[in-house]
């Protein structure tokens, strides 16, 4: 049966993808904005409104918290030194170097962000009227309108929560880890040439554009776990997914080395296999066992749900053993041939100690430990940094320990 490509489908099939959400929800807050800009301001065309509204509704509630307060600093900025100004001086290319100048001084300080350039803006735009001071605040107005506007709109139609996408992407990355462990288990098999082991170091130093690009995806769902109604346990889920990817980009570096030592025994032995027929075979299925560990331990930190934790936490636990005990044998194996051929005998050394690197990365009890640390770190800075909210927790869980249910007084 011949593949469906009708772009509605495909439209119907990324409805729930960031930028697609993002699309619609900053259409129409920007048009309910400049519906109530219309009705309070008395600009014929109160377009700031709709503009503030864009640039304030973003993918994440957190995100849109932020982003209005920045927003409001430069624009409120931007219209005081052009109050000041146009009192002092009129505009002039000496005058109008000035303001810039000092618009953009002034957005450093009131902590603007990336809307710094919007002082300038802002100063510019409402200088370039005659009714300097009618101007000024009813661009205040609209942009206090279109602020106003997208952060409600956020409140009341909470934005998705954007788990799922990093967690598909953190699967991506374990998922070309994997084949690469696998072409490494097909190298060590035979002769391999200098080409063909570069190519597989080049495919390695790849993963670290992925990881990039993870990393974004990851943020993007940190930010959505932020003060959004419809997460319970926000700070588990990013605790959970940053130490993950922690994990798997130490992995992934110590991996492209692994590559590295491979290639350097390649061009060391151009005319004969890298390892003996014996140490080849336990040193491919080491690697099997190890892409297969890196596969389960992406299950593992992606998935909600109890029972999947639990299957891929077991395979986990099953393939890290069989990888410790294929390197045990590989190690006995390799030791032996250096006594007999002692030739590059520091690769070897080099190998075993990066495969043993990604193998303590990769232990379970090691994750519940980073975890349980991430979890307290995080927890001792919300204290520090919001105190006056943690003596009212405090006090709500003295509250309710002193409530004592009536049936327990029968």
């Amino acid at each position: 049966m011949p593949e469906v490509t009708d772009p509605l489908l495909n439209l119907v099939k990324r409805h729930k993808e960031p930028v697609v959400v993002q699309t619609v929800r900053s259409t129409v807050a920007a048009v309910i904005s400049y519906v109530v800009a219309l009705a309070l301001s008395s600009e014929p065309a109160p377009l700031t409104a709709p503009l503030t509204a864009l640039l304030v509704v973003q993918v994440t509630l957190y995100a849109t918290l932020t982003t209005s307060m920045r927003r409001m600093n430069s624009v409120v900025a931007g219209v005081v030194i052009a109050i000041g100004f146009s009192s002092l001086v009129g505009l002039s290319w000496w005058s109008l170097g000035l303001i810039i100048l000092a618009s953009l001084t002034l957005g450093r300080f009131v902590k603007a962000g990336e809307f710094v350039p919007e002082v300038a803006i802002s100063a510019m735009l409402v200088l370039g009227v005659t009714r300097v001071a009618a101007t000024a605040w009813d661009r205040v107005l609209e942009t206090l309108i279109g602020a106003v506007v997208g952060l409600l709109f956020n409140v009341l139609f909470a934005p998705p929560v954007w788990v799922q996408p990093a967690s598909a992407a953190i699967e991506g990355l374990a998922g070309r880890m994997h084949d690469l462990f696998v072409r490494l288990g097909d190298q060590v098999l035979g002769h391999t040439t200098v080409a063909e082991a570069a190519e597989v170091l080049h495919d390695a130093r790849r993963l670290d554009h992925d990881i990039v690009e993870v990393d974004a995806s990851l943020r993007q769902a940190e930010d959505s776990l932020r003060l959004n109604p419809r997460v319970k346990e926000g700070l588990l889920f990013r605790v959970v997914l940053r130490t993950g990817l922690d994990t798997l980009e130490i992995s992934a570096v110590v991996l492209r080395t692994a590559c590295r030592t491979l290639t350097d025994l390649a061009k060391a032995r151009t005319d004969e296999p890298l390892f003996p027929q014996e140490i080849a075979t336990g040193l491919s299925e080491l690697f099997v066992h190890m892409a297969r560990a890196v596969e389960s331990f992406a299950v593992l930190i992606t998935t909600q749900v109890s029972v999947n934790a639990e299957e891929a936490e077991e395979r986990l636990v099953r393939e890290l053993a069989a990888s410790r005990a294929s390197r045990e044998i590989v190690a006995h194996l390799l030791l032996d041939g250096v006594q007999e051929h002692p030739r590059q005998w520091q690769l070897h050394g080099a190998l075993l100690a990066e495969i043993d690197r990604i193998l303590d990365e990769l232990d379970v009890e090691k994750r519940s430990m980073r975890l349980v640390e991430e979890l307290d770190r995080q927890s001792r800075e919300q204290r520090e940094k919001y105190p006056v909210v943690d003596k009212l927790r405090g006090r709500l869980r003295l509250g309710r320990s002193r409530e004592v249910p009536e049936e327990t007084l029968d």
